[in-house]
């Protein structure tokens, strides 16, 4: 059974994965691990972690949203994030997975969501109720967009296909 994985990228992000008939398979909070920077602990996405949730699965895609930059943000904040995006995605590659970059603005408009972030929980929750605990905290948020990514390319290539 191809699986179809959606990642929201980011120390606060998910990875998810769902089955060919668009049903949730497993969701992993992004797997992160602390380090020291100076002389604060930081957490930063684990490219050993990641691995070990894609490993061994038969994945007909890795679905990443394509991010940029945050209007805001700190010069260090968008080092560290361009830098997670960048190993997740050699990561997937190094696994030699097959691999597509979604906008945020292609999946959100297509799911209906606002920019709100918890716009995208209750979305998860209407299509996944009897998941619907995977999402009830608001940090929840990045497994909500995952599974949203995951699912946006399941239509896409089902409604094709039809």
């Amino acid at each position: 059974m191809p699986l179809i994985v959606g990642i929201d990228p980011g120390g606060s992000g998910a990875i998810a994965i769902i089955g060919e008939r668009g049903e949730i398979h497993e969701v992993h909070d992004m797997p992160v691990i602390e380090i020291m920077v100076d002389k604060t602990k930081r957490k930063r996405i684990s490219a050993h972690g990641v691995a070990d949730v894609l490993k061994g699965l038969d994945i007909e895609m890795v679905v990443i949203e394509q991010v940029g930059g945050i209007t805001g943000q700190s010069a260090s904040a968008a080092f560290t994030f361009g830098h997670s995006c960048g190993l997740i995605q050699g990561v997937v590659i190094g696994l030699k997975l097959p691999v597509a970059l979604l906008p945020s603005q292609r999946w959100k408009k297509a799911a209906h969501l606002p920019a709100d972030k918890g716009a995208a929980r209750l979305r998860a929750q209407q299509l996944w109720p009897e998941e619907a605990k995977l999402f009830a905290r608001v940090k929840d948020d990045g497994r909500a967009e995952a599974c949203l990514i995951a699912r946006h390319y399941w239509n896409e290539t089902r409604r094709a296909a039809a």
